[in-house]
């Protein structure tokens, strides 16, 4: 019984990272997971730098191919979030967009413009 709930993780992870492109996810689901989603970054990161052999770190494609499929979902979920709730105000794709975009424009429409 464990071994087959072992075997079954990776495709339930790939489909709920799936089912977040069709499905809307409220904010707060989106901030964690896109803080999930740099920690995982940085992670995966500081790993790969501290590999001595090729074979110390033998899943980086499996893990670059789920973390691709990751950020393509909450990229299509925050879009969508974006576009659908936009108009209520700066903090309606969560706390985690808002901060950063106004991090790296800093109010300046200009800067906004060239930046992106």
């Amino acid at each position: 019984m464990g071994m087959s709930v072992n075997r079954l993780a990776v495709p339930m992870l790939v489909l709920l990272i799936l089912a977040m492109m069709v499905l809307p996810l409220p904010t707060l689901m989106l901030d964690v997971l896109l803080t999930l989603n740099i920690a995982l970054a940085m992670i995966v990161l500081l790993v790969s730098l501290n590999a001595r052999r090729p074979l110390d770190f033998s899943v980086f494609p499996t893990v670059l191919l789920l973390t691709t499929l990751l950020r393509l979902s909450l990229n299509v979920a925050s879009t969508r979030i974006i576009l659908m709730q936009g108009q209520t105000g700066p903090d309606a794709a969560g706390k985690v967009i808002e901060s950063f975009g106004s991090f790296l424009v800093g109010g300046n429409i200009a800067v906004g413009f060239v930046v992106f």
